[in-house]
């Protein structure tokens, strides 16, 4: 008998370990896909689990930047340390401890139906209480933001978790500019008070100050570490 109760309790957990796995995946394909879902055929919330894998199947090509601008080969990817040989699997967490010249950094490029492209930047920082992040998409000139999704581990509901919960926080990003008057690649500016450059910055949030800096700070750093590789494409 316990040898069968054993047995059973394998399977089971090799079985839930494969279905969990699948789930991460298609969380993790979801998140990347938000920062686009207004050039989706369909929302999100409608797509089953397996539309949402093909969607990113056949419409998402993915690649891993270096800090110093190049593409990186699956070898160098798998150096990393992080289990895989993919862009997906870059840990943003652990990047985010590196000083940013030794960063690595995912890029995904979404071609929608309606024939543009979309570029997603992976970008991660700190909140108030914890750490923030968030997929940035870009239109094809890879300085107007298409759309934003950004998400928190610990921010303050009605407060600091309003950059996950608020659509209108959100909307705000999509027309800015993450280039500068001079052309530098400087991010977007959460104003306290209130945006004064529509084209370079976005309103704060009322009670949230710390994390909406974090926001602003979380985008410099970001837009910094991939612009070698933009600036490589002529941009």
């Amino acid at each position: 008998m316990t040898t069968i109760v054993a047995l059973v309790l394998s399977l089971l957990f090799y079985g839930l370990q494969s279905r969990v796995k699948v789930n991460e995946e298609v969380y993790n394909k979801k998140a990347i896909l938000s920062a686009v879902k207004t050039k989706l055929s369909k929302p999100l919330d409608e797509m089953s689990n397996e539309e949402i894998m093909a969607l990113f199947e056949n419409q998402v090509s993915t690649s891993a930047i270096s800090s110093a601008g190049t593409k990186m080969s699956t070898e160098k990817i798998e150096a990393l340390g992080y289990g895989g040989n993919s862009a997906e699997d870059i840990d943003m967490a652990k990047e985010k401890k590196k000083p940013l010249d030794q960063r690595s950094w995912p890029l995904f490029k979404f071609n929608a139906d309606d024939g543009n492209a979309y570029y997603i930047m992976a970008m991660r920082g700190n909140g108030l209480w914890d750490e923030i992040w968030g997929y940035i998409a870009l239109e094809e000139d890879l300085e107007t933001i298409a759309g934003v999704a950004f998400d928190h581990k610990a921010e303050t509901p009605g407060l600091g978790a309003e950059i996950k919960d608020s659509k209108a926080f959100q909307k705000q990003f999509i027309g800015t500019k993450i280039k500068d008057p001079d052309g530098d690649y400087a991010g977007i500016l959460v104003r306290k008070g209130g945006a004064k450059n529509r084209t370079y910055e976005v309103d704060g949030l009322t009670g949230a100050t710390i994390t909406a800096d974090g926001v602003t700070a979380m985008m410099k750093d970001g837009v910094q570490g991939y612009a070698p590789y933009f600036k490589s494409l002529g941009n």
